[in-house]
Order: C-alpha cells, then sequence, then structure tokens
C-alpha cells in the first residue's frame, strides 16, 4: 500500500515557500527542505514537482480569501455588507502579501478554478440583496457591479500590500466606493453611511452597524 500523506508536511512546503517569496529568495527544491526533516522528494510526493507547487500556492491564496471572506457577517445592510467583503479582501492581501502576488500568476492552472470563482460569488451575492432592497437600480447588473468592486479592492491592495503607496491609501475605498454605489442607483448619504460602516480593516468579523 502507498504511504499516506502528511497533511502537515504539504502544510510545511507551502509556508516555506510564502517565506521564501517573502525574503526575496529563489524559491527552489533544496531550499524549500533546507533545515527540515523532509526530502527533495518530498516536494514530488505532495505536488508533483515545482510545477505543482506553485499552483497549490495560489490555491492556497484563494482559500486564505475564502476563509477570510466567510468571517464577514450578513447584516440588514447589504451595501455595508458589500463594502465589508472589499474590507476583508484588503486584509487577506496585507495578511498574505507574498501568497497575494503568486494568486494572480496566471503562468500557473489553479487546482480548483471553483473555489477561486466562489469568491467573487460572495460579492454578486450581495449586490443582489442590495438590489432587492431597493438599494441599488433594478436594471444593475449584479456581476459587473461585484466585479468593478472587485477591481478598487484589488487596485488597492496592489499598491498598497505588494506596492508603492502607504497603508493609508487604503482610505481611498471609501469614496471610490461610495460613488461607485451611488452610479448604481444607491442614495448618496446612505451610501456613504454603509460603506464607512463596512469598511473596517482588520475588524471586518466584529464590524456590525448599528441595529445591524
Amino acid at each position: 500500500m502507498p504511504r499516506a500523506r502528511n497533511p502537515e508536511i504539504r502544510a510545511l512546503l507551502l509556508e516555506r515557500a510564502a517565506a521564501m517569496l517573502r525574503r526575496r529568495e529563489a524559491v527552489t527544491l533544496r531550499g524549500l527542505v533546507a533545515g527540515t526533516t523532509v526530502s527533495t522528494m518530498a516536494v514530488y510526493t505532495y505536488f508533483d514537482g515545482m510545477d505543482g507547487l506553485w499552483k497549490a500556492l495560489r490555491q492556497e491564496g484563494f482559500v486564505r480569501l475564502s476563509a477570510k471572506l466567510s468571517e464577514v457577517p450578513e447584516t440588514a445592510d447589504p451595501v455595508r455588507d458589500l463594502a465589508a467583503l472589499g474590507a476583508a479582501y484588503l486584509d487577506n492581501a496585507l495578511e498574505n502579501p507574498d501568497l497575494y502576488r503568486v494568486m494572480f500568476d496566471a503562468g500557473f492552472e489553479l487546482e480548483d478554478t471553483a473555489a477561486a470563482d466562489a469568491s467573487l460569488h460572495k460579492l454578486v451575492v450581495a449586490v443582489g440583496r442590495a438590489t432587492a432592497a431597493g438599494r441599488f437600480r433594478e436594471d444593475v447588473d449584479a456581476l459587473e457591479l461585484a466585479t468593478q468592486t472587485w477591481v478598487v479592492g484589488h487596485g488597492l491592495a496592489s499598491l498598497t500590500a505588494t506596492g508603492p503607496l502607504p497603508h493609508e491609501a487604503l482610505g481611498l475605498a471609501v469614496p471610490m466606493l461610495t460613488a461607485l454605489f451611488v452610479a448604481a442607483g444607491d442614495d448618496p448619504e446612505c451610501s456613504r453611511a454603509s460603506v464607512e460602516s463596512g469598511w473596517v480593516l482588520g475588524a471586518t468579523a466584529d464590524a456590525h452597524p448599528p441595529g445591524g
């Protein structure tokens, strides 16, 4: 019988690869296992080689993103929730900047594309709830608006977590998202209040609007 795989070894190799990226080191077979009790063969056992490792790193980024988005509570204010999902997206990028860079490296296929698509689907659902609540116009395309919301978050994440802008620039999301949602039909004052309530970086699991 083939020997059972140890998930701790797989996790170890992924964490070491992410740490090497963080230190700007070349991710090599020998470097991955240096100082551990596993051999280079483990990369083939668990990932079928280095290409498989990079695929797994990309997937791990989306796994952590999905977990972070799942921490966002659903409240009575769907626009607030949409902004909170954007904040959670930023939180994940700031907490995992090395994996965040790898997530969007299309040079390596994802192991599970459906799992990655599920992250965007959470935004689509929030847009649908806002439309049903009368906050957005009925003719608003949920996928399109969710994608635009993602673009705002991704742009800020790329320019702060892995780019040149200081973290203070993350506050720009409030006026940008407000303008986006107002264009979709939301009342300017209500939209601003909802976005400010939801855009709480580092505390998405605890962010509840008054009465929510």
